[in-house]
């Protein structure tokens, strides 16, 4: 067996709620796609057998990230040796959720113990000391009963619609309630997918034998490995819960990346103390780059403009003069035209604006706006932003939120855009409206307007501009 377990990485998720942006394994955050974030955190930590388990909606780009580069049209990255850095699987049925991506992989782990990590879970690499230690006491007795594995569990203060764990005054973890909604928590620890199986058999067995009608075929089998090894029965299993009070971040919803680029950019400018500006960029005397900046090859930063950290602008960037651009990412090949305000937004590639306010806003590649376009960002109570994900309103949790716009998006001049607002992909929307509704992908949205013209009974006194201006001289 080796020092460490091996890692599998769940990424069969059809990210369906994260409609209309695309599959998140794939978006770039600071030049770099986030499932190779996860991957070179932990080969950084001492991993080397890590397995990341596709569909067959992924499988390709999976299989082109595995084979070291990957060339977008926009964007270029490689990463030197990539094969060594993971294995790919195919999970054949989607609809079996993680049991089926687990089960998926039973060859691959064999009898070794194994360690289950989740796309959805952004994480601080520190909590990979905590695992290395905790996985040294598996096996230790507790309650009579072998530990065969722990769950990470991370503490909070507000509902998150996610797993909860029921817990033993001893730590160990007695039940996994899935999404209790809120007030009906069991607990105020949240099961974040980072788990620990040191008997693998058990949970294949217990896997292939567990039928459900909801999506949780996984936690139903785990529990009944609990509730057997509460029992003290020798088919059984205890877990522990294993506390962890760092930085967590989850990717389930398009408003998450916002956070998720700070916390991955965090970690690029600790103990930064001025910008980090490519010799290959070009900077105007007369621009203002303050805070955790990090600017790319081929920038262009023009007369005027201020970029106020955090902020990263990617390959090719243009910022045009007298624009700000504050606490955002900005995508390779993206531009900040003339006069836009880009403010605590997600920009990913080629993303064009000019005499714009984009704010609190995440912008798919290939997306322009007109002069004159806004997005709004504040309701005029000052609530909570919802926002419809699969004909469901969810409540951000933010009272700032701008648009989420998709892929291959044109919008026209002068349009508004109120907050949390979704465009589909391939839509183009058209100029002087006010878009308050959500639009599906490859829709074309105009206003209608009636344009009256009569006849003028008003004059000019042609002097009048004349006598104004003397007045404005005295």
């Amino acid at each position: 067996m080796p020092t460490l377990p091996k890692v599998i990485i769940l990424a069969a998720g059809q990210s369906k709620r994260m409609d209309p942006l695309p599959d998140k394994n794939f978006i770039e955050f600071c030049g770099k796609p986030l499932l190779m974030w996860q991957v070179e955190q932990l080969r950084d930590a001492g991993f080397r057998d890590i397995c990341v388990i596709g569909g067959r909606h992924n499988l390709d780009e999976l299989k082109e990230l595995q084979a070291c580069t990957r060339t977008p049209k926009n964007a270029q990255y490689s990463h030197q040796k990539a094969k060594s850095f993971f294995e790919v699987l195919e999970q054949k049925k989607l609809e079996d959720g993680m049991a089926g991506a687990v089960l998926t992989a039973e060859k691959w782990i064999g009898d070794d113990a194994f360690l289950v990590v989740s796309s959805n879970d952004i994480v601080e690499s520190s909590i990979f000391e905590l695992l290395k230690k905790a996985m040294k006491k598996a096996g230790a007795k507790m309650g009579g009963q072998k530990t065969c594995g722990f769950l990470l569990a991370k503490k909070v203060t507000s509902y998150f619609p996610g797993g909860y764990l029921k817990l033993a005054k001893n730590g160990a973890i007695t039940g996994i309630v899935e999404k209790p909604g809120a007030g009906n928590e069991p607990s105020d620890l949240v099961n974040l997918v980072f788990h620990y199986h040191a008997e693998p058999k058990k949970l294949f067995s217990e896997l292939k034998k567990t039928t459900t009608s909801r999506d949780d075929r996984y936690e139903v089998a785990l529990n009944a490995l609990i509730q057997e090894g509460l029992k003290g029965a020798g088919t059984g299993a205890t877990y522990v819960a294993l506390p962890y009070a760092g930085n967590w971040q989850a990717v389930k919803y398009p408003w998450h990346l916002l956070s998720v680029w700070q916390s991955l950019f965090a970690t690029m400018t600790t103990g930064m103390k001025k910008p980090k500006i490519s010799k290959k960029a070009t900077i105007a005397k007369t621009a203002i780059i303050r805070g955790a900046v990090i600017i790319e090859d081929g920038v262009k930063v023009f007369d005027h403009a201020v970029i106020q950290g955090p902020a990263y602008i990617g390959k090719n960037c243009i910022i045009a003069n007298n624009s700000l651009v504050r606490e955002s990412h900005l995508g390779a090949g993206s531009v900040a035209g003339f006069g836009t305000e880009i403010a605590r937004s997600f920009l990913s590639h080629n993303v064009w604006t000019h005499t714009n306010y984009i704010g609190d806003s995440v912008i798919g590649s290939n997306s322009s706006f007109g002069s004159g376009t806004v997005t709004g960002n504040l309701r005029l109570d000052e609530k909570n932003i919802p926002v419809v994900i699969n004909g469901e309103k969810i409540d951000s949790g933010m009272n700032k939120l701008g648009a989420i716009v998709g892929e291959n998006v044109r919008v026209g001049i002068n349009t508004s855009i109120m907050p949390g607002v979704k465009i589909g992909n391939n839509c183009f929307v058209g100029g002087g409206i006010s878009l308050a509704q959500d639009i599906p992908d490859s829709k074309f949205v105009y206003g209608k307007w009636e344009l009256i013209i009569k006849d003028n009974s008003a004059s000019v006194d042609p002097s009048a501009r004349e006598k104004m201006m003397n007045k404005l001289k005295r």
